[in-house]
């Protein structure tokens, strides 16, 4: 029971997203939802709801955060991350994924190959990043935490 059973981006003080941005979140919440790894570590001072959790996640005054609860609504959890360790990653990634969606539609298959395994090296660094931030917090497996990445990267493109 230790996974994400529902997830809800607060992106309501944010532009409206580019179909390609759009499409990145529907895909990677499909995919979280289908099959992911996330875990509340037990506290000392208080007992941990069990999941599944359903997880918002937004930005709120230059913040990361996430508010985790029970499917029975009960609060589980709520953190708040710095964006500062992910700022220069997830520009890289923005970076790379623009040239990666030009270069689908102009260059031969070569080049679009090594322009996906760049953006993989850099998606896989904001994963990293991520577990990195959330330890003690919560346990995420690195194909989550992949998932993970992709949305904080579609509420930053607003943020």
């Amino acid at each position: 029971m230790s996974r994400i059973s529902h997830i809800e981006l607060d992106d309501r003080n944010l532009p409206p997203p580019t179909p390609e941005i759009e499409q990145e979140r529907k895909v990677a919440i499909y995919d979280l939802i289908e099959d992911n790894s996330f875990a509340l570590p037990q506290r000392e001072d208080r007992d941990i709801p069990a999941g599944p959790y359903h997880l918002g996640l937004a930005i709120r005054d230059k913040r990361l955060v996430f508010d985790i609860n029970t499917e029975g609504g009960e609060k589980a959890a709520e953190f708040h991350l710095s964006l500062s360790p992910f700022r220069q990653v997830v520009k890289d990634y923005y970076q790379i994924c623009e040239s990666y969606f030009t270069a689908v539609k102009t260059m031969p298959p070569s080049q679009i190959e090594t322009i996906d395994m760049a953006r993989r090296g850099i998606h896989n660094e904001g994963s990293r990043v991520l577990q990195e931030r959330l330890e003690g917090k919560a346990e995420v497996d690195t194909d989550t935490a992949r998932r993970l990445f992709t949305l904080i990267c579609v509420l930053h493109f607003g943020g």
